[in-house]
């Protein structure tokens, strides 16, 4: 759709997870991108298809990283009785939703909120953080540098840039 190609790869079709992420490295090396992005990609990546991606690799969580790394993060807001919830863009590293943070969007949890209502709210906020995420690493602002993630070459805080309602 829209002139922009498209590939699908069947992971049950490939003997493990190494298997696949060098189909999957193959398939997109094929389009020599400059920035690899995730968003509901729900496999763990093995470490060589991190480290083959290194720097250009982001991803998308759906809370304020470092809580709730993983899934049924809305839920586990919740209960929890956060005040507070949001979501959060990282470059990718070998620990699991634990890559140098990007930035940050937070949303307020009210007090009638469902798991589908708070997700709902989190979600529109995704579609604001990711795409300026992006926007940046495309202008040349955004890197990954030795000691995390550097914005116009500053260091960003560990929280990331941060988006407050």
């Amino acid at each position: 759709a829209a002139g922009i190609a498209s590939v699908v790869l069947d992971h049950t079709q490939f003997d493990g997870r190494e298997a696949f992420d060098a189909a999957l490295m193959a398939r997109i090396d094929g389009f020599a991108p400059d920035l690899v992005v995730l968003a509901g990609f729900m496999r763990i990546l093995s470490g060589e298809f991190v480290r083959h991606y290194q720097g250009r690799l982001l991803n998308i969580h759906p809370s304020l990283l470092p809580r709730y790394k993983g899934l049924h993060t809305h839920r586990r807001a919740l209960e929890a009785g956060d005040a507070e919830h949001g979501c959060s863009v990282h470059f990718v590293t070998e620990e699991l939703d634990g890559g140098p943070l990007v930035v940050q969007a937070v949303v307020p949890v009210l007090p009638d909120d469902t798991v589908q209502s708070l997700a709902q709210r989190v979600h529109h906020q995704e579609h604001q953080v990711y795409p300026l995420a992006v926007h940046w690493f495309a202008q040349g602002r955004l890197r990954l540098g030795e000691q995390g993630a550097l914005l116009d070459d500053q260091p960003l805080p560990a929280s990331g840039h941060m988006i407050r309602p």
